[in-house]
């Protein structure tokens, strides 16, 4: 009898650790790397919040490093340019279009970013730029003044409330331009003349009633968008299909092109306020581009071209003084021709080798 109560309680131990290894397995998570994406989207809005992590604190050390003082500078001077991303030149911020193999363009993850809360964005003003508070641009607020679809989940379970957009349904095709309001700034304490890209704004066309109309979207911080985008690689040649650039990359290294619209003035006049014509337009462009270029060119002391000559120059006025003695180059060469050579000394004779006497 006692050793079919112990059997008995040996059996329930078993069955009760059996049950608890079972609960344990089904309430672990589970990790699948060909989870859909759309699942994905649900659990944590537009992009999902696996696909862009939050930041770690060596990456904010690093976007700090990176950050460029430029509150203290001597000499600054900030511009707006607008960048055509149809252009061969700006593709790689534009292509693709639509997301492929993992891709995507500036403007998709910059609206990734905000739909998951993840940056700010600032309202467009025609004609300023502020970066503050009062001017911050809630994301429902721009889907609505796009008119953009949207499905609406209501906040639950500590999580407040989410927006699940369809990939379709991003406007990444109709953002063909964008606005890049940079400074061009001297630091004395170091002795370096930089750009710096401040902020960045998209600019979408879209159809109207009245046809095709410009609008500017939001302005966003370069500054928070750039340790997001630092790992996106880009293809940035036709004949180069390797990646080997990231759109952080694209900015500093300035792989863009773009036309001066705008310079920050007392008047607060953007140019084609005060430029009626295309041709004083570009002409005034031209004027500052210049002077952008000419401003570090005048801060070094540039050597005196009379005293010193370039090897060009001084092969010149060599030949202008051989021809002033009446020698040219003809007679040089007659010259050397018939000078005799000095006899050379007699080299020693080589004596007949010996056999040697224990050899032999």
């Amino acid at each position: 009898m006692k050793r079919f109560y112990n059997i008995s309680s040996i059996f329930l131990a078993l069955t009760m650790l059996a049950t608890l290894c079972v609960e344990a397995q089904n309430n672990a998570p589970r990790v699948s790397r060909g989870t859909d994406r759309a699942v994905r989207q649900q659990q944590g809005g537009a992009g999902g919040d696996a696909d862009r992590k939050e930041l770690s604190v060596r990456a904010q050390i690093l976007n700090e490093q990176l950050t460029q003082d430029v509150g203290k500078a001597r000499w600054m001077r900030t511009v707006i340019r607008e960048l055509d991303l149809t252009k061969e030149k700006n593709a790689p911020l534009y292509y693709p279009v639509q997301e492929l193999n993992g891709s995507v363009n500036l403007f998709t993850a910059v609206f990734h970013l905000v739909s998951e809360g993840k940056i700010k964005v600032y309202k467009y003003t025609d004609g300023y730029e502020s970066f503050d508070d009062e001017n911050t641009l809630l994301f429902k607020e721009m889907l609505d003044n796009f008119q953009l679809l949207y499905e609406e989940v209501p906040a639950g379970g500590g999580r407040p409330a989410r927006f699940v957009i369809n990939a379709s349904d991003v406007p990444s095709a109709e953002v063909k331009s964008i606005y890049i309001k940079e400074s061009w700034y001297f630091d004395q304490n170091n002795s370096v003349y930089d750009v710096k890209t401040l902020a960045i704004c998209p600019i979408a066309f879209m159809m109207t009633d009245v046809g095709e109309q410009r609008m500017p979207m939001f302005w966003a911080k370069y500054e928070d968008i750039r340790p997001y985008v630092k790992n996106n690689y880009i293809m940035t040649s036709n004949l180069n299909n390797a990646k080997t650039f990231t759109i952080d990359d694209f900015f500093r290294r300035r792989l863009f092109e773009g036309e001066i619209v705008k310079t920050e003035n007392l008047m607060n006049l953007a140019l084609m306020q005060y430029c009626p014509t295309e041709d004083s337009l570009r002409a005034e462009q031209q004027r500052i581009e210049t002077q952008l270029r000419s401003f570090n060119d005048s801060l070094w002391i540039q050597p005196d071209t009379t005293a010193v000559l370039s090897k060009k120059e001084a092969k010149k006025v060599k030949k202008s003084a051989a021809k002033s003695d009446g020698v040219t180059s003809s007679d040089k060469k007659t010259v050397s021709a018939t000078k005799t050579k000095e006899p050379k000394a007699p080299k020693a004779e080589k004596s007949t080798p010996t056999r040697s006497i224990r050899r032999q």
